[in-house]
């Protein structure tokens, strides 16, 4: 009689022990899908945000360089539209980051670092383990 009592508790250690790995592993996919979608969202506010920041800079660049043109064709000097240049540079830039490929340009020097050049990402003390996070723990604690 014993060993049936033993049988069945074997069998429901089993069917509990599946069950916590099905758990355990529903809710890793999750939280790497809630992971997934913030990573998107974030980048989808810094994409947002270029675009903005564009609009003002545009308009900036639009009075700057109205302004130097008026002021060079009444001084007849090309002085005033001289910081055209590097603003041109920086719209360019701006207009890259908001509408051009510049994050697919990152997204592939990303990649190259992580496939080619690993060995820049590694940590100063590599990861941290579970004695270190509580041996900081127990010092900060006064332990």
């Amino acid at each position: 009689m014993g060993s049936i009592v033993g049988k069945a508790m074997d069998d429901n250690l089993a069917k509990m022990q599946e069950f916590q790995l099905n758990t355990m592993k529903m809710q890793l996919e999750r939280q790497l899908q809630m992971q997934n979608q913030m990573r998107e969202r974030m980048m989808a506010m810094q994409i947002s945000g270029a675009r903005e920041r564009l609009n003002y800079y545009g308009a900036f660049y639009a009075l700057v360089a109205v302004g130097g043109l008026g002021a060079t064709l009444k001084r007849k000097t090309p002085t005033p539209i001289l910081p055209l240049v590097p603003l041109t540079f920086i719209l360019a830039y701006q207009y890259d980051m908001a509408y051009g490929t510049m994050i697919q340009r990152m997204r592939e020097g990303s990649e190259h670092i992580i496939s080619d050049e690993y060995d820049l990402l590694n940590l100063p003390a590599g990861l941290p383990t579970f004695e270190t996070i509580e041996a900081a723990r127990l010092k900060q604690k006064g332990e």
